[in-house]
């Protein structure tokens, strides 16, 4: 078996890790999605990008980076009015995660297969689709692809280029259509429709006893692995470069922040003394209860930035925590929420549990459009990157921990 020559340039036959992203605006902000591919096998599977990328790619070296505009309808079909159907209310057979019954929500997405009686569609499908209206004359779905009907651009950047063998086989890395799975399913139906997440106890919790009680005990574990940990410090030195003020909310052990940052001052609040107190990032700390006291015992306007790292799934107020942090920053001050796909059993809130990764980008999302204050707001993806060597869900998934993140500023 013959190989090309490495002069670390992507050519027909060299295998590269690609990092593919997709930039785009929604009624309610900006968002920003990454999918890294591994062994992107140039020969078999560049014809499955948009025609700007393939011209682009081939002589490129590690740290460029093309990119392409792509309109409506060149990587995923137009939107087509046939594609939303009126059913009876009875056609929704959803069940949740647990196997109970599930009530179809306006805004919300669900699988395909969780419909019944449409021609083309088998219970085994899980493409989603869009709750438009449900009420007790029936619902509206829509079966487009989330992202239908919006330009984007994209981009791949090469971060490392190998030889690869001269093959003529095998399968299909169909990276664009990945890179384009669970995006759309963050923005709202229209801009004045909010999503209905909040209904029917998704506020509530499976594990209702006290929450002081719960964090009584020290955990000095990292709730992310090591090359998603990089990521949310890298976006944190994006964010938070050249701010002072930092409060860390429903702080632990580690601020998953930058240390070359230089902050002048960065305050903790989280739940268990001996966490906070081996926390070396902080310059003060306090132990408070969110979900029993939803307010922040700050000043108005002292803080230039707010992070809340792997924790926002735990707020049974979220509203009234948003609304605190609007408080307490200063004006242009930003506010971070950063969430990947583990958290404590019992302890998030029952809808987190039941929602697709994506949608609960939007309902991080709704927290800040309904709370009020907070502009410019952002939404980002990370997927795909490689899981570290060692760590323990290794045999689980070859995969990272992926990186979820919204983040806004305060209005005025």
């Amino acid at each position: 078996m013959t190989t090309d020559i490495h002069d670390d340039k992507i050519r027909d036959h060299s295998l590269a890790h690609l990092a593919f992203s997709a930039n785009w605006r929604s009624e309610i902000g900006s968002h920003e999605e990454w999918l890294h591919v591994e062994k992107f096998n140039v020969w078999r599977d560049i014809d499955l990008l948009p025609s700007g990328l393939r011209q682009d790619l081939i002589g490129c070296g590690v740290g460029d980076a093309p990119e392409a505009a792509v309109v409506s309808g060149d990587l995923i079909a137009p939107r087509r009015d046939g594609e939303v159907r009126d059913l009876k209310r009875s056609a929704f057979v959803g069940r949740s995660v647990n196997g109970q019954p599930l009530a179809p929500h306006a805004g919300r997405f669900y699988p395909k297969g969780m419909i019944e009686g449409v021609d083309g569609i088998y219970s085994e499908n899980m493409e989603p689709m869009r709750i438009l209206r449900s009420d007790e004359d029936g619902i509206r779905i829509d079966l487009n692809h989330p992202m239908a009907g919006r330009d984007l651009r994209i981009g791949v950047e090469v971060l490392e280029v190998h030889p690869a063998p001269d093959e003529h086989g095998g399968r299909c890395n169909e990276a664009m259509a990945d890179l384009l799975h669970g995006p759309g399913m963050q923005v709202r139906i229209r801009p004045d429709r909010a999503t209905d997440f909040l209904v029917n106890g998704a506020l509530s919790r499976p594990d209702n006893d006290s929450d002081t009680l719960f964090y009584s005990i020290p955990r000095m574990v990292q709730h992310l692995d090591a090359r998603c940990l990089i990521e949310v410090q890298r976006l944190y030195r994006r964010l938070l470069a050249g701010r002072d003020r930092v409060l860390d909310l429903m702080a632990s052990w580690d601020c998953h922040l930058p240390d070359e940052l230089p902050f002048q001052r960065v305050v903790g609040l989280g739940m268990n003394r001996d966490e906070l107190e081996a926390n070396g990032r902080l310059n003060a700390y306090e132990v408070h209860d969110l979900n029993r006291r939803p307010i922040l015992p700050f000043d108005d306007a002292s803080f230039d930035a707010v992070v809340c790292s792997v924790s926002v799934e735990y707020l049974t107020d979220p509203l009234a925590i948003f609304r605190e942090v609007s408080r307490v920053l200063a004006p242009g001050g930003i506010f971070v929420v950063t969430f990947s796909n583990r958290w404590f059993p019992g302890k998030a809130i029952n809808l987190w549990v039941d929602l697709h990764e994506f949608e609960r980008l939007g309902l991080v999302s709704e927290y800040f459009l309904q709370a009020g204050g907070f502009e410019d707001l952002h939404t980002l993806s990370q997927r795909g990157l490689p899981r570290p060597l060692g760590d323990p869900h290794y045999g689980k998934s070859p995969f990272a921990d992926p990186l979820y993140a919204v983040w806004a500023s305060k209005a005025g």
